[in-house]
Order: structure tokens, then sequence, then C-alpha cells
């Protein structure tokens, strides 16, 4: 199933109410009949009828009937696709029968990521989707549960720069009431103040502003600063840090584009020290980091090379760069995954394709926060 043929199903859905087709459409979703969820949360029963009920429920709110054609086509599919990963993470306690899924939430962002690529949905809305699936129950507790460290604004303006604030309280708002337990007056409220508190914020609709980029950055690696004031930057190296999968062209681009730039690159590692892929990972990643950590102290501007593909592998390489007071540039690139196989297929590498495939439910795409800018160059 292609991008347009979920936008006619959608409309279809909305005129009908019907939601059967779409067991049809994306067979992942089968798995979700048979899921069973913890009655204190979910008396309504197995997943999928909780997915409709949530459908339903977000059908019925005045901000998706005033919504855009791609604002209504995100809200939907974040709302099908919400607990696409609870079937995997579901776990049931052998002596008190409670079940639970932990993790379901960033797992079925990166699931759904995987899911619309190959359905070419567009870029933009893709990840507007996976990034609200990724904390779509945050809204229930992100009051309640304050932390000295994580005050509610300090997410509030950090997510408005990953996502469309409004959307995941539409989501959150229809999650609650697409259930049957014992709290839904609570948890709507903690929903609604969260709402409220993002539209006092200046965040609910748009990002919240900043002073400058850089004093953005540090703000949100937990720096004591306000966002409305410039922080003098310290200097440091500039950083072009690459990420994307495997045969994404990122030799290619900085080739083209910054060819008389030092590379830290863990491939020509591997061919310096005559490692094939996948063979003495340490020493390889020691020689990058040696070449990195001495550019760093030189103050001198670089391109790390690598797919950078997690999360956690990014944080770990943006905690070396900001310790140096490095400006960083995150450049992501992208293909359709059939064209990934054709490009990786003619390098001369140890990397097979089924090692590709292998990253894919690795595979999480930078965000804007992560560093001063993030390009993302989208080959479709």
């Amino acid at each position: 199933m292609e991008y347009q043929t979920l936008t006619q199903l959608i409309a279809h859905t909305e005129q009908s109410g019907d939601l059967a087709d779409w067991l049809q459409a994306i067979p992942q979703l089968q798995a979700l009949t048979t899921t069973p969820q913890d009655p204190y949360y979910h008396s309504e029963g197995d997943v999928w009828t909780h997915t409709q009920m949530v459908i339903n429920a977000l059908l019925e709110q005045p901000e998706y009937s005033k919504a855009t054609t791609d604002e209504r086509f995100v809200l939907f599919m974040t709302a099908l696709l919400h607990d696409i990963a609870k079937p995997e993470t579901t776990q049931i306690d052998q002596a008190t029968g409670k079940i639970s899924q932990p993790g379901h939430s960033r797992r079925g962002a990166t699931n759904s990521r995987l899911l619309l690529w190959r359905m070419a949905v567009p870029f933009q809305l893709r990840e507007q989707i996976c990034r609200i699936i990724s904390v779509h129950q945050l809204p229930f507790y992100a009051l309640a549960e304050q932390r000295e460290d994580r005050a509610p604004e300090f997410l509030l303006h950090k997510l408005s720069w990953e996502l469309p604030v409004w959307m995941l309280c539409a989501i959150a708002k229809a999650d609650i009431q697409g259930r049957i337990c014992s709290d839904t007056q609570r948890i709507l409220d903690e929903v609604e103040l969260f709402k409220e508190l993002a539209l006092e914020q200046n965040c609910l609709y748009q990002p919240r502003s900043f002073a400058d980029d850089y004093t953005r950055i540090q703000y949100f690696r937990g720096a004591n600063v306000q966002p409305d004031y410039s922080l003098y930057p310290t200097e440091g190296s500039q950083v072009i840090m690459m990420a994307g999968l495997p045969a994404s062209g990122k030799n290619h681009w900085v080739a083209n584009h910054y060819p008389e730039l030092p590379v830290a690159s863990y491939d020509d590692a591997r061919e310096k020290l005559g490692l094939k892929y996948g063979q003495n990972e340490g020493m390889a990643a020691h020689y990058v980091l040696d070449n990195v950590r001495a550019w760093l102290r030189a103050k001198q501007p670089f391109v790390w090379n690598a797919t950078h593909l997690t999360r956690e592998v990014r944080q770990k390489a943006l905690d070396l760069l900001y310790a140096y007071h490095a400006n960083v540039r995150i450049v992501y690139l992208e293909h359709p995954e059939k064209e990934l196989y054709k490009r990786n297929s003619k390098r001369d590498t140890s990397l097979t394709n089924k090692k590709i495939q292998g990253m894919f439910y690795k595979w999480e795409v930078p965000l804007p926060t992560e560093a001063q800018q993030v390009d993302y160059i989208i080959n479709t």
C-alpha cells in the first residue's frame, strides 16, 4: 500500500466509521486483535478494540475536523499505529497475571518508521507520526511527576521543537477516551492542564522561541540558561556529523560539499587497519576517537562520517563534541529501501543487504533538538 491509498482509506473511514479494511491494508495490525491488555487500565479488552475506540474518539474531536488534510493524516495514522508494538512487548507476570507492555511507545515509533517508509509516506509527515508515537503517553504524567532537573516547562519547550504539541495533546486525549478504566477523568484533566501550560508557554502551535541556536541547544542539554537571553558561545570546532543508513550517500555528500575537511570515518579506519566490517570494532572505534579528540583539542573543523543510527550512539558522540564546545551540524541522508540495496550492492564492502535490514529496527532519525542545526536530505 502506498501513501495515496492510505489517504483514500482514511477518507473512507471518516465517512463510514468502518475500520475493518485497515486489518487487510496493514497486516501488522492483525496481531493487535489477539494481544491482551491489563484490565485495570484497559477493561475494553484487546489492543485492536482499544485502537478502534481511540480512532473513533479522535474523529469526534473539533481539533480533527478543523485540521488540514496533512494534519488529519498525521493524527489518524498516529492513532492507528500508536500501540503497534504492544504485541511484541507484552509481558504477563506468571504469579499475578498482570499484563504490561514496557517500551511499546519507543518501539512503536521505530516499527512505524519502517512501515511508513516502505509506503513512501512523505518524510515530514512520517516523522511527525513517529515522534508523537514515541511519547504519546507523556501528557498523562508530565505534570504529576515533576522533576527538579526536568520541569514540565522544559519538556514542553523541547517537545515543541520535535513535534506539534497540539497534536500530541489530541492523541493523548483520544487515547484515554478510547479505553475503559477507573481514572479516565483524572487523566483527561492532566492532558488538559498539559495543553494549557503549552498554550501559556506559547509552544502549543509552534516551537518555543529562543534567543539563538547556541542558547537553544545549551538549554536542551541542561545548561542553566534562559531561552530569551543569549548565552555567549565558547570557541570550538565546527563539526559536520553525518547520519543515515548505510549506502544512503554520506561519502558522496561529504566529498561534494566538504572535500577539504578531515574526515573521521569508521569505514576508513577499518581500511587503514585492514579490518572487515564487524571485525574488531573496538580497534576501529579507538582509531576514530583518537582523531576526533585531536581535532577537537586543536579546534579544527572536521566531518564525523558514520551511520549514527540510534539516539544512544549519537548522544555519546554529541556528548564528546559538546564537551569541547563544538558547533555541530547534523546532516541526515535518506533513500528508498530498494535504492539502498542497489547502491550497497555496487559498493566494495563486506556489509551485506541482509545486515542492513537488521539495522532497520534500530533506526532513529535525528531530532531537531540534538544539534544547533539539523538538515534532512531526503531522496525519493
